[in-house]
């Protein structure tokens, strides 16, 4: 089983962080503290530029879960379809070679699921696999490679692909000035990002997926996750995100790890989800890990904001784009995400 290629795909608008922050501290100045709190709040979520799909001074009509959630089955459609172009094209793969498609968002919904509409739309064969997968949020990018691992495996002629499309800038709620509302729409961004995985009998390069790891931690549904209301998704963001990285993940890499005789000194490279710069400092203390280590992760986060599932694929299309794992070496791709849970995926270069 081999990751072939990955490929991102961004909306058209694009922001630095003191425009975004201006546009809505505009929108909360009679409900902030002060009138500098959320550029301050901001300043602190490591981001330089994000994407939206639409103009900021258009959000203020998308007043609707209805409405917001229209727009998103639209756009999710066009960053999904330029995105899977984007990663099979330069593989010399058509649309119709691909058996199974893995389609993960938490952002909005629909039914036909997006994946099904991308099947007309781009003229995918008709007996291709669907897997709409909703509701795992930040580690649904490293929850869809597994899953489409495990599909692979049981078909090893088979091709799969994994899109995800975050619409995160649609979720935020203009009526909630909570801390964990007013960090999301400086934290989150707008992306998509697709990686085709292949069969080990189909003839591809790429790095090797040995195994992969998943962990569930019962009790901790608070800590991440929507509540979802007639104004749509209202985000839950817990303080105790960093510190679930503390105590879990070293364990769950750490278990995988010595199920192929490996310990972390065997890693090279780290793929990890860019949940923040809290929780990437908890990885980075988790893992006894330089911060050059995360070097990808950070400035993705920089670029482009946190895109929720399609942020550790973005990181993923980084390592393959510039040849960041070297013949040989071993890397960790992980993700966490609501449940709470882990994903961790152990590659081979």
């Amino acid at each position: 089983m081999r990751i072939v290629n990955a490929a991102s795909a961004f909306p058209k608008n694009t922001y630095d962080q003191a425009t975004i922050s201006g546009a809505l501290s505009g929108y909360w100045r009679d409900q902030l503290p002060n009138p500098d709190f959320l550029d301050r709040l901001h300043g602190r979520t490591g981001v330089d530029t994000r994407y939206t799909v639409m103009p900021l001074q258009s959000y203020v009509r998308a007043n609707t879960f209805g409405k917001t959630n229209n727009i998103w089955i639209d756009h999710a459609q066009e960053l999904g379809s330029e995105a899977i172009c984007k990663a099979i094209t330069p593989a010399g793969i058509k649309p119709k070679d691909l058996g199974a498609f893995f389609f993960v968002s938490v952002t909005g919904i629909a039914s036909p699921s997006i994946d099904a509409r991308l099947v007309n739309k781009m003229g995918l064969s008709p007996n291709i696999k669907r897997i709409p997968i909703f509701g795992l949020g930040c580690v649904a990018g490293a929850a869809g490679i597994a899953r489409a691992a495990d599909y692979v495996r049981a078909f090893p002629d088979q091709l799969a692909i994994l899109l995800s499309v975050e619409i995160c800038s649609l979720t935020w709620q203009r009526d909630d000035v909570s801390v964990a509302n007013l960090i999301s729409t400086g934290l989150f961004g707008d992306g998509a990002a697709a990686v085709v995985i292949a069969g080990s009998d189909r003839d591809f390069d790429g790095p090797e997926i040995i195994a992969t790891r998943s962990v569930f931690y019962p009790g901790t549904e608070q800590v991440m996750g929507w509540d979802i209301s007639e104004h749509g998704f209202q985000i839950v963001l817990s303080p105790e995100v960093p510190t679930m990285v503390e105590l879990h993940l070293r364990e769950d890499i750490d278990t995988l790890l010595a199920e192929h005789d490996l310990t972390r000194k065997n890693i090279s490279s780290w793929i990890i989800h860019t949940g923040g710069p809290k929780v990437l400092e908890a990885v980075q203390d988790a893992l006894d890990l330089p911060a050059k280590a995360l070097e990808a992760s950070w400035e993705c986060l920089r670029r482009v904001g946190n895109l929720s599932s399609a942020s550790v694929l973005c990181v993923l299309e980084d390592f393959l784009a510039n040849r960041r794992g070297e013949p040989g070496t071993y890397s960790i791709l992980a993700a966490m995400g609501p449940g709470f849970c882990s994903e961790v995926v152990l590659l081979k270069w």
